[in-house]
């Protein structure tokens, strides 16, 4: 057994945050497991290694979710950076109203709500993708959903942002997120049923709190999770939609003439491009993966965008192929922490995709705009200067 080869790759400069894919590629060269000596961490960075990591969660600790201490501290409890026992009923509670059979009810809902936005932006011609859909539509959804109302609502974008920002390490960007952040955790701390409408899944957490279903005082923190895991990444994989089928035109085609492949595409955008770039666990103990140890108490990153372009588990891997139905891709996580609103993304998604397959024939896009982000890897602005109409 051996100490994992080393790098001095920035896993959060700047250039690596925007385009982290020739990064992951010299990584995963190195070894399932690469020491950063600027990070203070170690990644995993092959497809087998992360799967295995995030099944095990006795290994690897969700304690340290975070790459500094402050939001740490801060997460210290909820269901996010929790390990069973603890997590067990904490995330009950988060998936009880995001299940298939509790979501089943809103399908028709949001295809409707897609269906119009997107009937609506072809009818102009060119619009912003990312502010007139990729941020519009799921900010529009998940407030219906939770029940928020009034500043919440104004609120959600930028704090859903602050959110993830302040998971990434002490750097410039969680400095200028934690104020925004801190506003979203006060507000969680401050909230009553009263405050969210009536018959919303945020008043059915409050009730699970009233029957002791769940610990008292902790309904605020399973909505803060609802908002600061739920709305960043979503917008970041409907823009990815968007930027993928207008630069593959080809695999448009493809969704449009059959549309039972829509659940396909959407696994192989999530694949093809994470929306979420590095995501921590601290080594209970010492962990060995083929033959290489990672010592207990470092502090791990795990690359899911590099597992999912991973040569030994996916063929040819770098090309954007939605036939190629991606289901085991590494995206929504894997095994206690797996994504717990993933099936509203799933619905959310298949709908965008359902209504452009069904409306639009071709995406002429503009440059895509990127600023760089410690955590969600998503597009900032993305003209789509015309629509040629289905």
């Amino acid at each position: 057994m051996t100490t994992p080869p080393t790098s001095d790759i920035d896993l959060f400069a700047d250039a690596v945050v925007l385009d982290p894919y020739p990064v992951y590629a010299e990584l995963r060269e190195q070894g399932p497991v690469v020491r950063l000596r600027k990070n203070d961490v170690h990644v995993l960075t092959r497809y087998d290694a992360i799967r295995g990591a995030l099944a095990d969660w006795e290994s690897f600790s969700s304690a340290s979710i975070a790459f500094n201490p402050m939001t740490n501290e801060a997460l210290t409890g909820t269901s996010l950076a929790s390990d069973p026992p603890t997590h067990t009923p904490l995330r009950a509670a988060l998936t009880e109203n995001l299940s298939p059979r509790a979501l089943r009810g809103l399908k028709g809902r949001i295809e409707a709500k897609a269906d119009a936005l997107v009937a609506e932006l072809v009818a102009k011609g060119s619009f912003e993708a990312i502010d007139a859909l990729a941020r519009a539509f799921p900010l529009e959804v998940v407030a219906d959903l939770i029940g928020f109302t009034g500043h919440m609502r104004d609120n959600m974008l930028r704090w859903g942002q602050a959110a993830m920002q302040v998971i990434g390490p002490m750097n410039r960007r969680t400095a200028e997120s934690f104020p925004i952040a801190a506003e979203l955790y006060l507000w969680c701390s401050q909230v009553r049923a009263v405050d969210l409408a009536e018959g919303s899944v945020g008043r059915g957490i409050f009730d699970a709190e009233a029957r002791g279903t769940i610990p008292p005082d902790t309904a605020g923190h399973i909505i803060h999770q609802y908002l600061g895991a739920g709305i960043d990444t979503t917008v970041a994989a409907i823009g990815n939609i968007v930027a993928l089928f207008g630069a593959h035109p080809d695999q448009l085609r493809l969704v449009r003439a059959d549309p039972s492949l829509v659940p396909a595409a959407f696994n192989e955008v999530l694949r093809f491009w994470a929306p979420v770039h590095a995501w921590g666990r601290r080594a209970n103990k010492d962990v060995d993966i083929d033959g290489t140890v990672i010592p207990a108490g470092a502090q791990v990153a795990i690359l899911f965008g590099a597992g999912n372009r991973d040569a030994r588990h996916y063929e040819n891997p770098d090309a954007f192929v939605v036939a190629r139905n991606p289901v085991d891709h590494l995206s929504f996580g894997y095994g206690p922490h797996g994504c717990a609103g993933q099936g509203l993304a799933r619905m959310e998604a298949h709908a965008v995709i359902e209504a452009l397959s069904r409306r639009v024939q071709r995406l002429v896009l503009g440059p895509e705009v990127r600023v760089p982000a410690n955590i969600t890897r998503s597009i900032e602005e993305l003209p789509v200067l015309e629509v040629v109409p289905a």
